[in-house]
């Protein structure tokens, strides 16, 4: 690996947060239908703390507008 790579490779770990472990236990023990609806309400909680930004940031959009703003917030564009 040339060094520029292990040099970015090594910005990119120290910005990382360190691991929880106990929170990792906790997740490990889960069943996977458990894991996968703990996924759903942290991507639900996401996107209603995004709506709410952006109802702060442009009280004039309706709902339906500001549900747009985050789809389009999170869904990269592919041509």
């Amino acid at each position: 690996m040339s060094e520029i790579n292990r040099q970015s490779v090594q910005e990119i770990v120290d910005g990382l947060a360190p691991i929880d472990w106990v929170q990792m236990e906790l997740t490990a023990k889960l069943y996977p239908q458990e894991k996968v609806l703990a996924g759903m309400r942290a991507s639900a909680f996401v996107k209603s703390a995004l709506r709410g930004t952006f109802a702060r940031c442009f009280p004039e959009l309706t709902l339906s507008e500001l549900n747009m703003k985050v789809l389009r917030y999170l869904t990269p564009v592919r041509m």
